[in-house]
């Protein structure tokens, strides 16, 4: 959801074995060739398939929901309904598989039954209840006047495009075999217009290779249709889409967190509690000392004292990582500007936030702009940079942008990947555009989720 953008429902064409043949197989537009294409075909199949389909589907489900209905007054109506609901789950189970084979649409399996207890009346209860059961009922019901409309059209299309196009070839059958000229376009008691000259069957033909050439467009945007039904009415819902998002999210969140845990004990472990240890040594060999070589003693003290000086910087910047105090008591702007003023290259920065957002997600704002900062001073080879924060109606808006060398990728396995499911763990979006030779603009975009109780 973070990153990609524009993804279609149809079948890419994959590149070429050699890539001059499939600049060869290129060269002709796109509007000759895709009557001869296997995606056109496909669809045209589908299509065809589709009415047959739709005929058994839409008899089943009217047939099993009338007589379910009409029998809900005695025993066995919901026993009935249950299982014509079950049947139309399976059907739309394998309208799924025929989408995918014949559109290259990859719909997600529905959320299965969930039932607390087993039994044939928990089974009942929870295809009643589940709304995966009432939508591929809906799409039995929709799916059957568009099957039978699709297939008209598209066959009408397709087979008097091919007809017309080919007339040249089999106008003769008329004269020889029937008795006129060519192919009748009107006729009454005194008048009869046929297809028989050259220029008539000329232009029957040119008609036709329109007829053909447009043939697959129109099936394709016939299968739109189908294709927005299956993905609507036979996928999960979007509330179970949502759920498992967030469930995704929260797994994110909490291995961010445990992998923040382990950064910080491994710091506090081989940095100021290091130093820590070193220092009580040195200084209970000073105190030893003290007597018998004041001078040494003294020496290991100062000593000692410029170690308490470090231990107390490695611990101020540890808690800096964590949150800094800036941050909570000034807002992003000063944060900002303190980590801009630790950057290797110049940066300018500009806030234009008239309050605050809430606390999380202030502070994600600020460890994105740090992380993209510390790689532009470890990997951009840049002479400049600059941060921007604005906020858009409910979104905050970030854009880090430098001078560097670019090629950051996202799917690198780079820091950038870390920070792309931060950010998608709070709905948030990061966008990359770094070509080669620069420059690199990052832009991330958070909830606004304002706060005023801090």
């Amino acid at each position: 959801m973070a990153t990609e953008y524009g993804r279609g429902y149809g079948l890419g064409d994959g590149p070429g074995l050699h890539g001059s043949a499939g600049e060869r197989r290129h060269r002709l537009p796109a509007g000759l060739r895709a009557p001869f294409e296997a995606r056109s075909l496909r669809e045209l199949g589908y299509v065809l398939l589709g009415l047959p389909v739709g005929i058994l589907l839409f008899t089943y489900a009217v047939t099993m929901v009338s007589l379910g209905a009409g029998l809900l007054v005695t025993f066995l109506g919901v026993p009935v309904l249950a299982a014509a609901l079950a049947g139309c789950r399976g059907f739309g189970a394998l309208e799924r598989t025929r989408a995918r084979g014949l559109l290259g649409l990859r719909v997600a399996d529905p959320e299965p039954l969930r039932t607390k207890k087993s039994g044939a009346m928990a089974w009942m209860g929870a295809v009643l209840k589940s709304g995966t059961s009432w939508r591929a009922l809906l799409y039995a019901v929709l799916h059957f006047p568009w099957a039978v409309f699709s297939f008209a059209v598209s066959v009408t299309v397709w087979t008097w495009g091919w007809a017309m196009l080919t007339y040249p070839l089999w106008f003769w059958v008329f004269p020889l075999y029937a008795g006129q000229g060519g192919l009748q376009l009107y006729g009454d008691e005194t008048h009869q217009v046929y297809l028989d000259n050259p220029f008539e069957i000329t232009v029957t033909a040119l008609v036709g290779l329109l007829f053909a050439l447009a043939a697959p467009w129109i099936v394709r945007a016939l299968t739109m249709v189908d294709r927005v039904l299956v993905h609507g009415l036979l996928g999960p819902s979007r509330l179970v889409e949502r759920v498992v998002e967030l469930e995704s999210d929260r797994g994110v969140v909490v291995d961010t967190a445990a992998a923040d845990l382990r950064r910080i004990e491994r710091d506090l472990h081989d940095g100021a509690q290091a130093r820590l240890v070193n220092l009580a040594m040195d200084l209970g060999l000073a105190k030893e000392k003290l007597k018998e070589d004041p001078r040494t003693a003294a020496r290991m003290v100062d000593e000692a004292h410029g170690e308490v000086k470090t231990a107390l910087r490695e611990l101020r910047d540890l808690a800096r990582g964590i949150h800094p105090a800036v941050l909570t008591d000034r807002g992003l702007d000063a944060a900002l500007s303190s980590v801009a003023s630790r950057c290797a290259v110049p940066v300018r920065v500009e806030v234009d936030l008239t309050e605050r957002p809430a606390p999380a997600i202030e502070g994600i704002a600020y460890f994105t702009v740090s992380e993209l900062l510390q790689n532009i001073s470890k990997h951009a080879r840049a002479t400049s940079a600059a941060v921007e924060v604005w906020r858009v109606e409910n979104r905050l808006m970030l854009q880090v942008v430098d001078d560097g060398a670019g090629g950051a990728d996202i799917s690198a396995g780079s820091g950038l990947a870390g920070l792309t499911e931060r950010i998608d763990a709070v709905d948030g979006v990061l966008v990359v555009d770094s070509p080669a030779g620069g420059p690199t603009r990052v832009t991330a975009e958070l909830p606004w989720r304002s706060d005023h109780v801090r």
